[in-house]
């Protein structure tokens, strides 16, 4: 492995950790330097919309909303290089904690996923050019005690 293929590696490491900690902070506007300007960005795996980079903020600004915890836990990528073009496979472990309605309790859930991204080299650096999920796993965890 070359200092080039190196950096690029890391580059994309890093992308991949600023998509998480964007939504994990709701810093959502982070989001329009992750992705390309024509980024398709699919989340119907778990029900959700499959669309560019305005429609997943409004989405996610929304779910967002009902949670009141959450994080990314990303780690194992896999990454292709191509060139100016690259694939990446990742594994994301997410606790989320939705909000009880109507005097029902909180409900904390775990989703297990796979994102397979395509990533292309902009002059601005990598950025996500269409991400997709693969779901793995959902869990609501019956009569968690949160505190």
């Amino acid at each position: 492995m070359d200092l080039p293929e190196i950096s690029d590696r890391l580059e994309i490491q890093d992308l991949i950790a600023r998509y998480c900690h964007a939504i994990d902070r709701q810093e959502l506007d982070e989001l329009d330097s992750i992705f390309t300007e024509d980024a398709v960005i699919d989340y119907t795996a778990f029900g959700a919309p499959r669309g560019g980079v305005e429609e997943t903020k409004r989405f996610l600004s929304e779910a967002l909303a009902l949670h009141s915890a959450y994080y990314h836990l990303a780690a194992t990528s896999r990454i292709v290089l191509h060139g100016d073009s690259a694939e990446c496979h990742t594994i994301c472990h997410n606790p989320m904690v939705l909000k009880g309605q109507g005097g029902r309790p909180d409900t904390f859930y775990l989703c297990g996923l796979w994102y397979h991204d395509r990533l292309v080299r902009t002059p601005a650096g990598w950025r996500i050019a269409e991400r997709v999920e693969e779901k793995c796993y959902l869990a609501t965890v019956p009569e968690a005690r949160l505190s």
